[in-house]
């Protein structure tokens, strides 16, 4: 079993809790949760169409309720890790650039702070 965390910035906000919050309704809340709870099952096993890679060491965890397409970026840490960094709603076909670049951001500071 793998364990799920949720990124923090130095200031402690949780971009991806934050996400999660905001979705739209509570079912695609729910939807994300059981999404999540998959991953923390499956780990790196976990395969399209729930994840993908995008590079650079992050994924997005591909979470769909109804017409609602929403992304969350993960990466793998020591220690059977992953950790969630941030998300957002998908409303184009193209991942916006500037949210990978976000959650390289974030996956580069994580890695800063934390030790193994």
């Amino acid at each position: 079993m793998w364990t799920v965390e949720y990124y923090e910035t130095g200031k402690k906000s949780c971009p991806v809790k934050e996400f999660i919050d905001s979705l739209p309704s509570p079912k695609m809340q729910a939807k994300a949760l059981r999404d999540i709870g998959l991953l923390e099952s499956l780990g790196s096993e976990m395969r399209e169409p729930f994840s993908k890679p995008i590079g650079s060491g992050l994924f997005e965890l591909r979470i769909q309720f109804s017409s609602n397409i929403a992304r969350i970026f993960y990466f793998f840490f020591y220690g059977k890790r992953i950790v969630l960094t941030n998300g957002f709603m998908k409303k184009t076909n193209k991942t916006p650039q500037r949210e990978i670049e976000r959650a390289i951001e974030y996956k580069n500071d994580y890695e800063r702070r934390v030790r193994m």
